[in-house]
């Protein structure tokens, strides 16, 4: 099938750096591993990793239209090189605003860059048909980045310490990303994915969306709310893992449980996008929102002593916790091109990302503040509740845009037009 379509090289290539750039979802245990001796209050580790979901969903904007221009090998390169400078930068500092600066601001950016230029080639090389499934595979190496980040940054922060860790972790990634960035590569002009109709490229290619017209829709704002609710409850639970796991549950193994989140995460990624491709994304969404919604009940349930305070039930959640919010990793590129089309992908998918950073800053930051004011998550659980139910309900009102403006004489063509221009 590689040999058949090149187009699997750069979808392996997009997962690569991927697994590279998943080293945000490794928060919680690199920030239980900062010594006491620093000084740090739970708000000042939620600081960093608020900061770091917040740049990079910015940066997706200008990222994504500069892959659409310069093509995405040199804008992955550029995100290489930044993950891999703010890394080695905090290994040199122990205050919050270096880490604010180093892993929420450089790491933050360059895991936008990297991120923005890994998809879009990969969908372009394959059916629209296909759209779910490959848009899952690729970004599901973010999603399992924890798999082998989790347990590896434990035993190197209690082996060598967190400073130790941050700098060969700044190095690795590094000359990962750019090393991997040179096979990412979109399909020539012209280009018909096999499978495709060209009758259905030729629909696709004239009737997309450009980033100003997209704003236009109302549709727009709705799938913004809907990502920002998704993917902020997730990235709340993901950023204090650990610590609910040993605070509620009396767990001290709680990068098992990070472990277990990534599977969920990688595989929600993959099963979410190749269900949506069968059933669409609507249904897709509306019932992984509902299935997290009942996960956070469950985890605000956890307390040590109790049914659900042991290794693998918590486990089991966290895995269902990844799961649910990876699905929204996939679907949101997906919905994005079936809407807006793929001509501007790169910045459409940008603008609509922005509410993925925007949900994880307010949430994850929302339930550092709310632990310090009460030693409890309780209240940034019931938030998270109420925003993925309510995003469950918009859902059944959202359809495709119409677009109708025509576009210019000049665009129109009686030869075949590929979704890779």
């Amino acid at each position: 099938m590689a040999n058949r379509n090149p187009g699997w090289k750069v979808t392996f290539a997009g997962i690569g750096i991927n697994l590279a750039l998943g080293v945000l979802y490794a928060w919680s245990v690199i920030s239980k591993g900062i010594p006491d001796e620093w000084g740090w209050t739970e708000a000042d580790k939620s600081w960093p990793y608020s900061l770091c979901c917040l740049v990079f969903c910015l940066v997706m904007v200008p990222a994504g239209r500069l892959q659409d221009r310069i093509g995405p090998s040199r804008v992955a390169m550029i995100g290489g090189l930044l993950v891999g400078l703010g890394m080695i930068l905090i290994s040199f500092t122990t205050s919050p605003f270096g880490y604010g600066i180093g892993f929420g601001m450089l790491a933050g950016a360059g895991i936008g860059f990297g991120y923005a230029a890994a998809t879009p080639p990969a969908i372009k090389w394959f059916p629209s048909a296909k759209t779910g499934m490959i848009a899952g595979l690729v970004v599901s190496g973010f999603g399992l980045a924890s798999v082998y980040i989790a347990p590896l940054a434990r035993w190197m922060i209690d082996a060598h310490g967190v400073s130790t860790t941050t700098l060969v972790f700044g190095i690795g990634f590094l000359l990962i990303v750019t090393s991997l960035s040179r096979y990412l590569k979109p399909p020539p002009a012209n280009y018909i994915p096999p499978g495709e109709k060209p009758s259905v490229a030729m629909a696709a290619e004239n009737e997309f969306f450009r980033p100003g017209e997209m704003l236009s829709t109302w549709q727009f704002y709705a799938l913004w709310f809907m990502y920002a609710c998704g993917a902020g409850a997730g990235l709340m639970v993901i950023s204090k893992l650990a610590m609910i796991a040993s605070v509620q549950g009396g767990i001290q193994l709680g990068f098992l449980l990070v472990v277990a989140l990534a599977v969920g995460n990688g595989a929600g990624r993959i099963l979410a996008g190749m269900h949506s491709d069968r059933i669409g994304r609507k249904w897709t969404f509306f019932g992984v929102s509902l299935c997290q919604a009942v996960m956070v009940v469950l985890l605000s349930q956890v307390e040590q002593g109790g049914a659900l305070a042991n290794t693998a039930v918590l486990g089991l959640i966290a895995a269902a916790v990844g799961a649910n919010y990876g699905a929204n990793l996939s679907l949101f590129p997906s919905i994005t091109k079936d809407f807006y089309g793929a001509r501007h992908f790169g910045m459409n998918y940008g603008l609509i990302f922005t509410a993925w950073g925007v949900g994880g800053f307010m949430l994850a930051l929302l339930a550092g503040e709310v632990y310090d004011s009460t030693q409890s998550f309780k209240f940034a659980y019931f938030c998270s509740i109420v925003l993925l139910v309510t995003a469950a309900i918009v859902t059944l009102f959202v359809h495709p845009p119409r677009k109708l403006v025509l576009e210019p004489p000049e665009l129109v063509t009686d030869k075949p037009i590929s979704i890779g221009n």
